[in-house]
């Protein structure tokens, strides 16, 4: 319960715990070996009820209870008795919640129960429970889900239920359950645009002000800065999915090739940009589309594609990076482009076209309504030479961030045009969202400097929220101006709130990649083409020593096929599956914990070169971050015969069970991976050839 402090255990109370746990032992025995046998006579089920009595976390005496009572109503006919042993169950239950208010069993036994439709439901009684229980803890999650359940079983109108929340609200502005359910009603309501609900404008003033009150009344309580988050959330991002970014780009014109032509070697100067394409070894060229926020829905029918190719029919989209939804901020498809006849210096257009469809939405239902259509084409030079040839890397390629980049030989094939699929300029809703927005910043500066932690963090979001609408204009200037604020922001919550450092240092990271590629003009310092022997040139970009903890922004990088991370802080490499003409990365000097960090790679199949070295894996003896990823216990065949492939090596599968996934979906030619502890393991080097039998190079040193 909130608000009531433990207490030290006393000499009896052991005594007391010890009794109580063999009485629930004899109880569950009994009840268990009821279950077992079908026993659902009146005996049996008085001793369901002393345990649940004791114990109302049992959920096998709930489900027990369950089955007795569908055994039994086949004994009964008359709907008197139906309704006496309803009230029998709902009693058990209300005796079981003052026992623990917050049990989950309890009340899933009480919906389940009245789910079944057998007798009227004295709606009275049941909300006169309610009050009784958030008049003992107002924030009960439990009973406001019930609340839900409730209203929505006998028809209660949603704002009837959005006034009784602010009545809530009213009597306690720490009642976080009352602002929670109050976000979900609105969301439902405006929606529906239910009458009075049209104006998500008016709206939305009218919750910022009730919410303000609540934060200058005790600004020290967590309750209304979420639901001010909340807030920002719907007034700072566009109301439906958007395409924000392609690759190829609209209009992009490309040379796909790996290898370096006469004409690159003489410098002669082509219409076309020249791009090493390392997935044409596979027969593919990867089409990526990303957009402002995770959706799913990406068929054939949803994204057309139309070109001088044969596009099969069998043309699928596949998310990068699903969530346990399926929603993903970034799709592939590959077309396929082995075995082309054409003749020389041949030109191949493809169009990609998205409607306004229901197939594809967001995580909060909204359907796509932003129709898109973008066109590229491509010259699929060398493309014999490419399948003939095992590997076209034929020297290990060094990194050197600490020379500066060739200020001369800039990325050919970008422009800061390109790198968006629509030019969404400010219009009337953004103008809205902006001036109400800066009224908040205005209102928020005015609170006093008692370094709050949340006034600083809503303060940062606020500045960020209005950044990202000025980047649909061109206010750079002003929107520096907000990221360079929220930067500082951050460092000062990073030593005011220690205990959430590395949740500050990853926003932190974001802002600074955002600033760092808003503008492709100061972008391009980062940025430069690097030439290796027998390649064609490949677009490099360099973000060292810059203190980053994650990735962001990746939309803007989709053009990389070389990337040096080196020299940074970072945990995760999340979001670099989007890179899908990625060939080098260097991810040197950082602090990755694990190979399951690194999952990310495996959906790029043009990496070709990766540093590890001097990383953190295998350092930590117990590290959980292991197993947020998948399992072997989860995966194919493929990865049982890579078990097999490693045992038959005398290799240790459950100590490298995740370094086994790992490089089992790469196919590299040269790994750096010193300086990590995992590197002086036995069978390590072992695995990692076995395994990738392509690589030429372990640590500069030739393999072979």
């Amino acid at each position: 319960m909130h608000g009531r402090p433990r207490r030290p255990d006393k000499p009896e109370d052991a005594a007391a715990a010890d009794a109580k746990a063999a009485k629930l032992r004899d109880l569950q025995t009994q009840v268990l070996r009821n279950h077992h046998s079908r026993t659902y006579s009146k005996e049996a089920l008085g001793l369901s009820f002393k345990l649940l009595e004791l114990n109302p976390e049992a959920y096998t005496a709930w489900n027990y209870r369950k089955l007795a009572f569908q055994h039994n109503l086949g004994e009964l006919s008359e709907l008197e008795a139906i309704k006496s042993s309803i009230d029998d169950e709902l009693r058990v239950v209300e005796l079981a919640l003052r026992q623990n208010p917050k049990s989950y069993g309890a009340w899933y036994h009480r919906k389940w129960l009245l789910n079944q439709k057998l007798a009227p439901v004295d709606f009275k009684r049941e909300f006169g429970l309610l009050d009784k229980l958030l008049k003992v803890d107002a924030r009960n999650f439990h009973g406001w889900n019930y609340r839900r359940f409730l209203a929505k079983f006998m028809g209660v109108p949603e704002e009837e239920e959005l006034k009784y929340t602010k009545d809530k609200i009213s009597d306690n502005f720490s009642n976080y359950s009352a602002w929670h359910n109050r976000s979900i009603l609105l969301s439902n309501l405006l929606t529906q645009q239910r009458k009075g609900f049209e104006s998500k404008q008016k709206i939305f003033s009218e919750e910022f002000e009730l919410v303000t009150q609540a934060l200058f009344t005790d600004p020290s309580d967590q309750s209304g800065w979420f639901y001010h988050l909340w807030l920002l959330a719907q007034t700072s991002s566009p109301e439906n999915p958007q395409l924000i970014a392609s690759w190829p780009s609209n209009g992009a014109k490309l040379s796909l090739s790996s290898v370096r032509e006469a004409n690159d070697k003489q410098n002669t100067p082509s219409s076309f940009s020249s791009i090493c394409c390392y997935s044409l070894k596979e027969g593919i060229l990867p089409i990526v589309l990303f957009f402002n926020e995770p959706v799913k829905g990406l068929t054939p029918s949803s994204v057309s594609l139309n070109s001088d190719l044969v596009v099969g029919k069998n043309i699928q989209w596949r998310p990068l990076s699903v969530t346990d939804s399926g929603h993903s901020y970034c799709w592939v498809t590959y077309l396929e482009v082995s075995n082309l006849e054409y003749c020389s210096s041949q030109q191949f257009s493809v169009e990609a076209s998205i409607p306004n469809t229901d197939d594809i939405v967001s995580r909060s239902g909204s359907s796509y309504n932003c129709p898109v259509h973008f066109t590229f084409t491509f010259e699929p030079n060398n493309i014999d030479s490419i399948t003939e040839d095992t590997d076209l890397i034929h020297d290990p390629i060094s990194w050197d961030c600490s020379e500066p980049l060739p200020s001369h030989v800039k990325p050919s094939c970008i422009h800061s045009d390109q790198l968006k699929i629509t030019n969404a300029l400010i219009q009337e809703e953004s103008k809205w969202h902006l001036e109400r927005l800066s009224d908040e910043l205005d209102l928020f500066r005015e609170l006093p400097d008692d370094n709050s932690k949340f006034a600083k963090l809503t303060l940062a979001r606020l500045l960020l929220a209005c950044a990202a609408i000025k980047s649909r204009g061109s206010s750079l200037i002003e929107r520096r101006g907000y990221c360079e604020e929220a930067l500082g922001l951050f460092n000062d919550l990073i030593y005011l709130d220690p205990s959430h450092k590395r949740y500050y240092e990853d926003e932190r990271s974001l802002v600074l990649m955002d600033q760092l590629t808003c503008n492709m003009e100061s972008f391009m310092k980062y940025c430069s083409v690097q030439v290796l022997p027998n390649l064609a040139p490949l677009n490099h970009v360099q973000l060292c020593r810059l203190s980053l903890t994650c990735i962001g922004f990746v939309e803007r990088l989709l053009w990389v096929q070389m990337l040096d991370l080196s020299h940074n802080n970072l945990r995760s490499i999340e979001g670099l599956e989007a890179l899908q003409h990625l060939v080098c990365l260097n991810v040197s000097n950082n602090q990755i914990s694990s190979f399951t960090a690194l999952k990310p790679l495996t959906e790029i199949l043009s990496l070709k070169v990766l540093d590890l070295s001097f990383n953190e894996i295998g350092t930590h003896p117990i590290n959980t971050t292991r197993y947020i990823c998948p399992t072997p216990f989860s995966h194919k065949v493929e990865a049982c015969e890579a078990f097999e492939e490693c045992q038959k090596k005398n290799i240790n599968v459950e100590e490298f069970w995740d370094a086994i996934l790992f490089f089992k979906h790469v196919n590299l030619v040269q790994l750096g991976f010193e300086g990590n502890a995992i590197a002086n393991k036995e069978n390590f080097r072992t695995l990692v050839v076995t395994l990738n039998p392509s690589i030429k190079w372990l640590d500069g040193a030739c393999v072979h």
